[in-house]
């Protein structure tokens, strides 16, 4: 049980060191003030989480391990997040589009692990939800602002749409990992959570006067690490770079 709970809290700490670093990028040439100093706090929020699942990743682990070295001493086939939090930003509209369809589902998910049996997952999921509760308030605004905008920025996150949606099946794809976490009650079958997304999500879409596409095609393969994009190991290799250049180097 240690090494797939390991494996899913380095799957949840994953997905938000990725997305975390993509919004990131964001810093200091968004499009307004604004829009800089939210998606900046965003990342914050992000990051923050990110400590808190793989420094319990590393205890899971045993091998002296924290969430330092998890995040910037493995190399890509190592990660475990889902394809969807590390594609490229694209546009603002593509940006946002990207962190609303991630922050239904984070939501959805974290509210269920506020039952978890293991207490420590838990209490993150309760610290975390409050944050992603924001996010994707803030989010779901912005998809539905710019969808019923202009007819530029209608069409900008259309296209974001189309492009991002194949990604969204993979967070709920359930494995060998998922099936443990299911058995100890640590975590829920992600399946479970498809329709209550969908609703959601054609809420949002139908005020921001979207179309989902049909296809229900799925890529997969990040939280598994069997496959990734080009895009995380460009992402990675400007992350990493100093601790890698210095190891267990101090300020």
């Amino acid at each position: 049980m240690s090494n797939a709970l390991f494996e899913f809290c380095c799957r949840m700490g994953d997905n938000t060191l990725v997305l975390g670093h993509r919004v990131s990028e964001w810093c200091g040439v968004a499009p307004v003030l604004e829009e800089d100093i939210a998606l900046a706090n965003t990342a914050l929020d992000l990051i923050g989480q990110t400590q808190l699942w793989l420094g319990l990743a590393g205890e899971v682990e045993g091998k002296g391990r924290d969430a330092d070295k998890l995040a910037f001493h493995r190399d890509v086939w190592d990660f475990r997040n889902v394809l969807l939090v590390e594609q490229p930003n694209g546009d603002f509209g593509q940006t946002m589009m990207r962190q609303f369809l991630f922050d239904q589902w984070h939501v959805l998910y974290l509210k269920a692990l506020m039952s978890s049996s293991h207490d420590q997952v838990a209490a993150i999921a309760e610290k975390s939800v409050k944050e992603v509760t924001y996010h994707l308030e803030r989010s779901s605004d912005t998809v539905i602002g710019l969808g019923d905008g202009t007819e530029e920025s209608h069409a900008r996150m259309q296209k974001a749409l189309d492009r991002l949606y194949p990604y969204v099946g993979e967070m709920f794809t359930g494995d060998a990992v998922d099936a443990a976490m299911v058995d100890q009650g640590i975590a829920p079958d992600p399946a479970t959570l498809r329709a209550d997304y969908d609703t959601r999500l054609d809420s949002v879409l139908a005020e921001a006067t979207l179309t989902r596409p049909e296809s229900d095609f799925a890529h997969k393969g990040g939280k598994t690490g069997v496959r990734h994009t080009e895009h995380l190991g460009h992402m990675l290799s400007q992350m990493q770079w100093l601790q890698r250049a210095y190891p267990d180097a101090t300020w």
